[in-house]
């Protein structure tokens, strides 16, 4: 049979009767992918709020959306679904805030550490709310069309995840990254991490180290981990956002090999960020004889926020029977997290001294 990529998955079902969506945080992200995502999606959004007042003014006016003048404002908002992107150390203030049983989504990571994690998990929990973390790559046009690949049987049974990534990567465009302990796998590799225990479960374990760069003071911008998911499936991930000698060799690229398949993705929105470039996604189909190019309808910034949100309004009218990076899901991409530091931290097998 001839292999028709046209057929694979790329979006996430609108919800029937979106709710007002009312956000908190004016960050960049929210100008970038947040609002042109909701737009998009056909969802309204009814306000935003940050404690910065001119800032939420200025982005709220070139939205043409309103902007809270407190927190008490934007809770008030009725029937909304609450879109918290808020740095980590945040989020866990303006949950306590939310009306009990709530909609909410919430800006990766789920915490700085596991132990704020667990501490907004039962945030949630005391006030049922129906809360997901905005682990959105799982929603990218492409990464829809690997999953459905995969159900599909086009790859066989994946043996194979390898993640590498030698980007340039402008940090001075997240301020409040300075300064803070734990940033590449936290703050980035995090969506890697979340995505591969979307495609293999849990790994045992983890391998990992994660350093900074000579050029700068930011505490970790490089890191490679191996996940453990025994002696059949190999996990790698190779990460460098220091890589500062031009586009010709920068690369970010995932590898995922089956037993009787395989598929190429580029990551395009990391190259020449914020700019970016296009994704792509090629498949090597069970019983085919060579790559088929997917055509993509969308990519991972800002289409992939349309779906993460599409699925929680669903969620919440009763239309999807599963909320996708529930709190309850996130906590474990959290908890792989916090393995990779503490490996990190721990020292390597040391080597065996001459005799």
């Amino acid at each position: 049979m001839t292999f028709d990529p046209t057929t694979l998955s790329q979006s996430w079902p609108a919800p029937t009767n979106p709710r007002p969506i009312v956000t908190f945080g004016a960050g960049s992200i929210v100008g970038d992918a947040h609002f042109p995502a909701y737009r998009k999606g056909g969802m309204s959004i009814a306000g935003l709020y940050d404690p910065n007042a001119e800032k939420a003014k200025a982005l709220a006016d070139t939205w043409g959306v309103t902007a809270c003048a407190s927190v008490e404002e934007a809770v008030s908002v009725e029937n909304a679904i609450f879109d918290l992107a808020t740095p980590p150390n945040a989020h866990a203030a303006v949950l306590k805030q939310l009306p009990d049983g709530a909609a909410v989504l919430i800006q990766k990571p789920m915490g700085n550490n596991l132990a704020e994690a667990t501490e907004i998990l039962q945030i949630c929990r005391e006030k049922n709310l129906k809360a997901a973390v905005n682990f959105q790559l799982r929603f990218a046009p492409m990464m829809l069309a690997l999953k459905d690949a995969i159900s599909k049987g086009l790859l066989g049974e994946v043996v194979d995840f390898e993640a590498h990534l030698v980007l340039d990567t402008p940090w001075s465009l997240w301020a409040f990254l300075k300064g803070l302990p734990r940033i590449e796998i936290a703050m980035h590799s995090i969506h890697y991490l979340d995505l591969i225990r979307q495609v293999l479960g849990d790994p045992k374990g983890v391998h990992a180290k994660s350093i900074g760069h000579p050029s700068h003071d930011m505490a970790q911008t490089r890191t490679t981990a191996i996940l453990d998911y025994g002696d059949t499936v190999r996990c790698a991930l190779s990460i460098n956002h220091d890589h500062k000698f031009g586009r010709r060799h920068q690369a970010c690229d995932f590898h995922v090999t089956g037993t009787e398949g395989a598929a190429y993705l580029k990551l395009g929105v990391n190259l020449n960020y914020p700019h970016g470039e296009p994704d792509i996604l090629e498949i090597y189909p069970k019983g085919g004889d060579g790559w088929v190019p997917v055509p993509l309808d969308g990519s991972w910034f800002p289409d992939a926020f349309t779906g993460r949100m599409a699925n929680l309004q669903r969620f919440a009218a009763g239309e999807d029977a599963e909320l996708i990076s529930s709190v309850e899901d996130a906590w474990n991409t959290m908890a792989l997290v916090e393995a990779a530091y503490a490996s990190s931290a721990a020292p390597a097998t040391p080597l065996e001294r001459k005799p």
